[in-house]
């Protein structure tokens, strides 16, 4: 049996090692207005109100701020939350911030489960007096998603002073991860060890929706310590954390792609139920290939055809484009090219192709360089690259001329040194003369064209 006592005790020590304090919190309030006759319910209604929340009964939550004039006294509430989880720094933002955080409250009506892991905690046929109040649910969100509070709350009749009895928290309210790695889930609740409903267990539902599909992940009954016989493989609770701390997060072993949605934590007490509800999004960025790889020598005037596969990414969508950097280090946009679909892989993954055709007759590419394929996606930009080189081009670098007019001069003075070499020593030694007094002339001008140039 779970011990609620020592939970309460653990969540008073820790607010005392925080520094919070507690807000003075707008909130919606939010009921169904009665059908006529008495019948079906109308549209709801939603009024303005204001929650005073302290964690002891001995707190003056009085002060001297004024209520504000737009807001019916009748809609203003004294919250008593001995777990403090209501006294969160991001639901208390600096006075005349703009952001605020989300709070909703509702009339709360208690009643049995016919649920099989939850029934076992109404056996008696028989509600309590304890019963016989105004009960409210309301649910809290922190500035940027760091907590989310879901709450149950007992008022006397006809009183304005709410109990917290049952409260749930969660501080992973948007999740991200990547594939096959191990996710935790945060769902975390406390119970008011001196209800009587705190006598009769408790029990945990997890649940998974998304685009109007669901399915329950995993369900354990606290009091008969007892797992639902459907659950999900891979997703399980830390039941020693769960009886000892009320930690009643869900841990999948393995993130995939279907884990992607929403998930909804769920305590259950006798006769009351609050929960959670959290996003999981599995992201995992694409891997790159260009083909072929390497690529061919190219010539100015052909067009190399070049595709870049994208695969294993989650989820959609894609953005693929082409870069080209020169030898001189600059960096160029080539589009995006021809973009095929994408096809979905078994295990839920994406890929997608972009083609390219890499016209050098258009395309000033010079000697080459390098021809990159990058990916945008929500996991990051990722990048591929190849070496282009392109023999043949028709404006040869200043280096390159020099080479080839020392390279004809060289062969063109070997052929007439074997030719002349039977026709005299001294005949040899004069042209050897001509021809390094041309090779200087003709470096002097290739130098000079290349000042000018």
């Amino acid at each position: 049996m779970t011990d609620f006592s020592t939970i309460y005790k653990l969540s008073i020590i820790a607010f005392i090692g925080c520094s919070c304090t507690c807000p003075v919190m707008e909130c919606w309030f939010v009921q169904e207005k009665p059908g006529r006759g008495g019948g079906l319910t109308g549209a709801t209604t939603q009024e303005k109100s204001l929650l005073h929340i302290r964690t002891d009964k001995q707190s003056d939550v009085t002060g001297s701020q004024r209520d504000p004039s737009d807001i019916d006294p009748n809609r203003v509430y004294v919250i008593t939350d001995p777990s403090a989880n209501l006294c969160h720094a991001s639901l208390n933002p600096p006075r005349g911030s703009i952001q605020k955080p989300q709070c909703e409250i509702n009339p709360f009506l208690p009643q049995p489960s016919s649920l099989n892991w939850v029934a076992s905690l109404t056996e008696s046929a028989l509600s309590p007096v304890y019963l016989q109040a105004d009960w409210f649910s309301s649910s809290y969100q922190g500035l940027n998603q760091q907590i989310g509070v879901s709450t149950i709350s007992r008022a006397p009749t006809g009183t304005k002073e709410h109990d917290v009895i049952l409260s749930i928290t969660s501080r992973t309210m948007s999740a991200k991860s990547r594939l096959g790695e191990p996710v935790t889930l945060d769902c975390s609740f406390w119970v008011d060890p001196s209800t009587p409903l705190s006598e009769s267990g408790f029990a945990v539902e997890w649940r998974y929706q998304t685009r109007g599909d669901g399915r329950l992940v995993l369900a354990y009954n606290g009091k008969l310590d007892r797992l639902a016989d459907t659950h999900e493989t891979g997703a399980f609770l830390d039941f020693e954390a769960l009886h000892e701390r009320g930690n009643a997060s869900l841990v999948l072993e393995e993130a995939k792609v279907r884990h992607s949605g929403t998930y909804i934590c769920t305590i259950y007490l006798p006769y009351l139920l609050a929960q959670v509800a959290m996003e999981l999004e599995i992201i995992e960025p694409p891997s790159l290939s260009i083909h072929p790889s390497p690529l061919p020598l190219a010539v100015p005037g052909q067009t190399l055809n070049l595709q870049c596969e994208a695969s294993g990414f989650a989820p959609l969508p894609l953005e693929l484009s082409w870069e080209f950097k020169g030898a001189d280090g600059k960096s160029r946009s080539l589009g995006s090219g021809r973009m095929s679909g994408h096809r979905q892989a078994w295990d839920g993954t994406f890929s997608q192709s972009s083609r390219l055709d890499l016209d050098t007759s258009k395309l000033d590419l010079g000697r080459g360089g390098e021809v990159t394929c990058v990916a945008v996606h929500a996991g990051g930009t990722r990048r591929a690259s190849v070496t282009l080189n392109v023999i043949g081009f028709s404006s040869p670098s200043i280096e390159d001329s020099m080479a080839m007019v020392g390279v004809a001069l060289v062969l063109y003075g070997l052929i007439k040194f074997v030719s002349w070499s039977f026709t005299g020593r001294k005949t040899v030694f004069c042209y050897l003369n001509k021809i390094k007094s041309r090779f200087t002339f003709y470096l002097f001008l290739i130098q000079s064209f290349r000042i000018f140039w």
